[in-house]
């Protein structure tokens, strides 16, 4: 008797310490920090010098799963238009022409030794201050408080759009204005509302969170 009863809490035991973990996936590396501080920079964002990350390598892609599938509220949550263009969002431009835009000419040398570079002057067809357009899924970013939220991007079934403008040449001159005129090619942003998830605290769920990203990038003429 003694010895079956051995043998059936070893067996127990054996059984317990198999049992695979379906909830692991590897803690994000955040440097000198510890992982539960929001403020401390994600690998992805390259030591911080990015505000958003669009590739995240430690993207804790289960536990949102998790959060989606639990929460009632998801479908309510949850909107996004995933085929965003030039044709949807720049009156008078369409999707092929904004895409065939090339700035390789233009160096914004205006605002250096030589103000009457010729850059400044010529080029084809494009935005007067040059930009990289980019309609993007953000996968991790900085909120308005300074801390950092996973966002809910999954490739396959749950995306949320993004249209991101950045100033290639920010602070140059822009393009064909007489040199003058004071002027600088100047970053604007915007306010973006994002379902988000905490990975410093995943018993919050799944929740709104406000974020500010780049939108355009403008003429400023100076006084």
């Amino acid at each position: 008797m003694a010895l079956f009863l051995t043998l059936l809490v070893g067996c127990a035991v054996s059984a317990l310490g198999s049992r695979p973990s379906y909830g692991y996936h590897p803690q994000p590396s955040y440097g000198k920090h510890s992982y539960c501080d929001p403020r401390a920079a994600p690998v992805c964002s390259k030591n911080g010098t990015l505000m958003f990350c669009l590739e995240d390598t430690e993207y804790p892609l289960y536990d949102i799963k998790g959060a989606i599938s639990s929460d009632p509220l998801f479908a309510k949550k949850f909107s996004d238009l995933p085929k965003q263009s030039a044709d949807d969002l720049v009156e008078g431009l369409t999707k092929e022409e904004e895409d065939a835009f090339d700035y390789s000419f233009y160096t914004g040398a205006s605002t250096g030794k030589s103000p009457y570079d010729v850059t400044h002057w010529s080029g084809p067809a494009g935005y007067i201050c040059p930009s990289e357009v980019v309609y993007c899924k953000p996968r991790r970013a900085k909120n308005v408080a300074g801390e950092w939220r996973v966002i809910v991007n999954d490739d396959h079934y749950y995306k949320q759009t993004l249209r991101v403008e950045t100033c290639e040449h920010p602070d140059a001159a822009c393009r064909l204005v007489p040199i003058c005129v004071k002027n600088k090619c100047t970053q604007k942003y915007v306010y973006h509302r994002l379902l988000s998830f905490d990975p410093c605290d995943p018993y919050k769920g799944l929740f709104i969170d406000v974020y500010r990203f780049p939108s355009a990038c403008s003429c400023h003429i100076m006084a």
